[in-house]
């Protein structure tokens, strides 16, 4: 008797310890959203690193969008402006310059990032019905939840996160340092998001105001 509870505690430690691998893959995976991509009229390119900036000039190079838009004000990390530098990098890279359009305003997160996009439509001589969004795979899914709230259901949203060859993070997060802490903090800011533009208000909802993260 004894011997087969041991057996069975074992036997059940290895089925949890098999699983692991696979449901940690889900928690990421959960984050990634990820459509099948149709011309738009803009690729909108979420400020931050520049892996994002190349793929959505991949994208334009192979006629997926007729303008590319790029926001993001002053980064203390890169010592420049964002949306200035997504505009260099791309012109460089035989983008026409009317091609491009920027916002360099300050942006204080990806919730203001499409506010400022809603902007641009709203002042745009032609109309623009669709966009693409570029950013990357594990900013997916709370990306699309903040452009689907600000943009509405006349504007359609395709998310386009940039692929593994050029994004710096692991598949398997968990044994990664920087990957980890990505997906960590996603799972927080989105459920900051929620709490934030959804289900606050009065002097709740100045609060987490000022708690804005990225």
């Amino acid at each position: 008797m004894r011997s087969s509870v041991v057996f069975l505690v074992f036997a059940s430690v290895i089925a949890v310890w098999s699983a692991r691998e696979p449901i940690l893959v889900s928690v990421g995976s959960f984050l990634v959203v990820q459509d099948e991509l149709v011309s738009a009229d803009v690729i909108h390119v979420i400020s931050g690193p520049d892996d994002r900036t190349d793929y959505a000039i991949q994208l334009y190079q192979r006629g997926y969008g007729k303008t590319l838009f790029f926001t993001g004000g002053w980064c203390d990390k890169i010592q420049g402006n964002h949306a200035e530098r997504g505009k260099a990098r791309a012109e460089r890279q035989g983008v026409p310059p009317g091609a491009i359009a920027i916002d360099g305003s300050e942006v204080t997160s990806t919730y203001s990032e499409a506010l400022r996009l809603r902007e641009f439509i709203a002042a745009s001589g032609e109309p623009i019905r669709s966009v693409i969004i570029v950013s990357d795979p594990y900013h997916m899914r709370r990306a699309r939840w903040a452009y689907r709230r600000v943009l509405g259901k006349d504007v359609q949203v395709e998310m386009a996160p940039v692929p593994n060859g050029l994004f710096p993070y692991q598949r398997r997060w968990w044994v990664d340092a920087e990957s980890r802490d990505y997906v960590r903090s996603e799972y927080v800011k989105m459920a900051y998001y929620y709490a934030r533009y959804q289900f606050s208000w009065g002097p709740v909802k100045e609060w987490l105001a000022s708690l804005d993260v990225d």
